[in-house]
């Protein structure tokens, strides 16, 4: 039995515990991690005790009375620590080893405590571990010189993205600074490629996953309401009142400002009918503060219903307890945040999962039905992994220097070319880099060494250096001296103008711009906050499942009479192209000077042939929402150019250099792809904005099929 090979201290908390056995992935874990060292990733549905899975072995195999943090466990949440620190402080108890948070908000007596006497475990985030080595590195060796563990919490979330690339190098900078390696164990409900969550650790060839497939019921409907871009029905609201009243309820609308309109109008529904008031909101923009007590509330909340309109700050797995339904609003913009978030109810052993899908237009509803039958089909999108991400080498070129005070290019070179996260750039490219930084004043040569130059210095002292995030620049919310959160500056902002926030409705009392700072007092009516926000990425396999949802004559057992009677409008309006291929075959609108192209496929595809459009003098309106082209060209003409839309790889970089050098603000979506060289901006363009491969490939396949007269 795996139980046995645990220590005793632990075999005693599962008896205190009365568990009558181990979760499935929790016996996996426990008998290859007591039989040897090596990275594994623990892959099982939410709620099946992944952390257990992890610790418990750990805890067993570990002599905790030795000097050094032994155990770091790494979250892209500080409230998932904050939850993770009181589940593992339980099991520590046993064990009469010290657990400590490490981060912005935690207790600065204990990491005085912990500085002094390196022990037991800590929870950390990557940010955190940034901060570290770039103002006190030498805490780094001085903390973690007896590392054995790094365990990564929800590894999905870094994976594909500049923050996983900046933990990936932080890892490797951990193994050099202490001179030896580690474990690392990775958790995670939903990857869609193991093979690069494997690739993750540094070491692929000794990195195992462990793959629980049990499956949880999950109860399914689909619901349709015509909305419009403004604001949502007033007979949707009304209809998700009555769903969710007695329910204890998480609403996932995919905008912050949505998630105030919902959690306001919900609250204002329920006090015209005498129902609860507990309605709440939680996003980034809402105060720390104010997410705490909703948190607790809904953890702590056994008798009393309640609704939490949410965005991805409640998608992870933070403890709420008994959350009884999930709600999304239009379409999820992935397949793996969907299942976050529908994992989120039903937590509890033997209660079902339950998923309400509202769509308020056709798109949103066809995409939301693509996703869950490939969901369904056990597929999740692989994540798309920069192969030289050149902009996080900036922020580390500038981390270690700063963390160094002085270093040689052949040293700098040394630890750039060892460091796992940048195995693919040259040794030429880094040096290409570094001469443009020397150049921008970024970075100075004093003699044979390397430094922070005086424009470096400006970032690198910036309380923002030691994070990938992107900082909008937002104005605090106060009432009475009490912060509620925060905005960012849009006309909206003025004296006497409504706003929503933290689930309330606020008059505009007083702005200061220089200050970052509004006045407000309570009010009875007022409009959602206009937030910013990126455009989603859709993936290609997602579109190709919308298109043969279209051609498909199966009924669909989750839908609504409303969604059904939409879905079976657009299938009769798209019969009229004779699809016969659903991988070549596209349907085209033909009017006199106007053709309408749908593609259904991936964004950055779309991205790549609206851009080969434009450099081949082909007008377009894009449509991302329907993955359509308006092209305002007469169709035999269209007919024409499509023949040879085909550009060469060196005219589109010459094109996209010349895009880059008027247009600056295309690398908004890296914080420090600005400060690269131009050919690198091209290139990092070219990763993670276009697919010019596959959208060649498109061109060179797909067939148009005009629909019938």
């Amino acid at each position: 039995m795996p139980i046995s090979l645990l220590s005793e201290p632990i075999r005693r908390y599962i008896r205190d515990k009365r568990w009558e056995e181990l979760r499935p992935i929790q016996a996996a874990a426990i008998q290859k991690i007591m039989a040897a060292d090596g990275n594994y990733i623990l892959a099982s549905r939410t709620a099946s005790g992944k952390t257990e899975a992890a610790f418990l072995p750990i805890l067993s195999r570990l002599n905790l009375k030795e000097n050094g943090v032994q155990v770091l466990y790494i979250s892209p949440l500080i409230a998932l620590i904050n939850d993770q620190f009181q589940r593992v402080e339980e099991l520590c108890k046993y064990l009469d080893i010290t657990i400590t948070k490490w981060h912005g908000e935690a207790s600065a007596s204990a990491k005085k405590s912990l500085l002094s006497n390196p022990n037991g475990i800590m929870l950390i985030t990557p940010e955190s571990i940034e901060a570290m080595f770039a103002n006190k590195p030498f805490n780094i060796k001085h903390l973690f010189s007896n590392l054995r563990y790094v365990v990564i919490d929800e590894i999905h979330s870094f994976l594909g993205t500049a923050r996983g690339i900046h933990l990936k190098s932080l890892l490797s900078r951990i193994q050099v600074a202490t001179g030896h390696s580690f474990n690392v164990i990775g958790l995670s409900a939903t990857i869609g490629d193991y093979q690069e969550a494997k690739k993750f650790t540094g070491r692929e060839d000794i990195t195992k996953v462990l793959v629980d497939r049990t499956k949880k019921e999950i109860q399914v409907t689909f619901k349709y309401f015509e909305g419009t871009p403004v604001e949502l029905p007033l007979a949707l609201l009304k209809d998700l009142y009555l769903e969710t009243k007695d329910n204890k309820v998480f609403i996932f609308p995919n905008s912050r400002g949505t998630a105030e309109e919902v959690a306001v109008k919900l609250k204002k529904i329920s006090e015209k009918v005498g129902g609860h008031s507990n309605y709440f909101s939680h996003h980034s923009s809402v105060d720390k503060e104010v997410r705490e007590y909703v948190e607790y509330f809904a953890k702590n909340s056994d008798r009393k219903s309640f609704c939490v309109a949410c965005t991805s700050t409640l998608e992870l797995g933070i403890d709420v307890g008994s959350v009884e339904e999930v709600v999304q609003i239009d379409s999820a913009h992935s397949i793996a945040s969907l299942i976050q978030r529908v994992g989120r109810s039903g937590r509890k052993d033997g209660q079902a999962s339950k998923l309400l899908l509202y769509a308020t237009n056709r798109w949103s509803l066809l995409q939301a039905i693509a996703c869950w039958e490939l969901y369904q089909q056990e597929f999740i999108e692989p994540p798309e992994m920069p192969q030289k991400p050149y902009d996080i080498l900036v922020h580390q070129i500038l981390s270690i220097l700063k963390g160094a005070n002085g270093i040689s290019f052949t040293q700098l070179l040394a630890q750039l070319t060892a460091n796992f996260a940048f195995s693919n750039i040259s040794p030429a490219e880094i040096e290409d880099i570094v001469q443009h930084l020397l150049a921008l004043q970024f970075i100075e040569k004093i003699g044979a060494e390397l430094i922070v130059g005086v424009e470096g210095e400006k970032l690198v002292n910036n309380k923002d250096f030691y994070s990938l995030f992107i900082s909008e620049p937002y104005l605090k919310v106060v009432h009475g001296g009490n912060r509620i959160g925060e905005i960012p500056f849009s006309p909206q902002i003025a004296v006497d103008q409504n706003i929503l926030l933290a689930a309330k409705i606020w008059k505009i009392k007083f702005v200061d711009i220089n200050a970052k700072r509004i006045e407000v007092e309570r009010a009875v009516d007022g409009k959602k906050p206009i937030f910013s926000g990126t455009h989603p990425f859709i993936h290609e396999r997602i579109r190709m499942k919308m298109l043969e949802v279209l051609y498909s004559s199966q009924p669909i057992s989750y839908l609504d009479m409303s969604s059904e009677e939409e879905l079976r409008e657009m299938r009769q309006e798209f019969s009229a192209f004779k699809i016969l291929n659903i991988s070549t075959d596209r349907p085209l609108i033909i009017k006199d000077r106007e053709v309408q192209l749908f593609s259904f496929t991936g964004t950055k595809i779309n991205h790549a042939l609206e851009y080969i459009f434009c450099i081949n003098n082909i007008l377009i309106t894009p449509d991302e929402k329907t993955s359509s082209f308006s092209i305002i060209t007469p169709i035999e003409e269209f007919k024409t150019k499509w023949a040879s839309l085909i550009t060469g790889q060196e005219y589109i970089d010459e094109q996209l250099t010349s895009l880059v050098e008027e247009k600056p603000d295309l690398l908004d979506f890296s914080k420090w792809g600005r400060y690269l060289p131009v050919k690198y901006q091209v290139s990092l363009l070219k990763q993670q904005h276009y697919d010019f491969d596959n959208a060649r490939r498109f061109v060179q396949t797909v067939k148009l099929i005009p629909g019938a007269d």
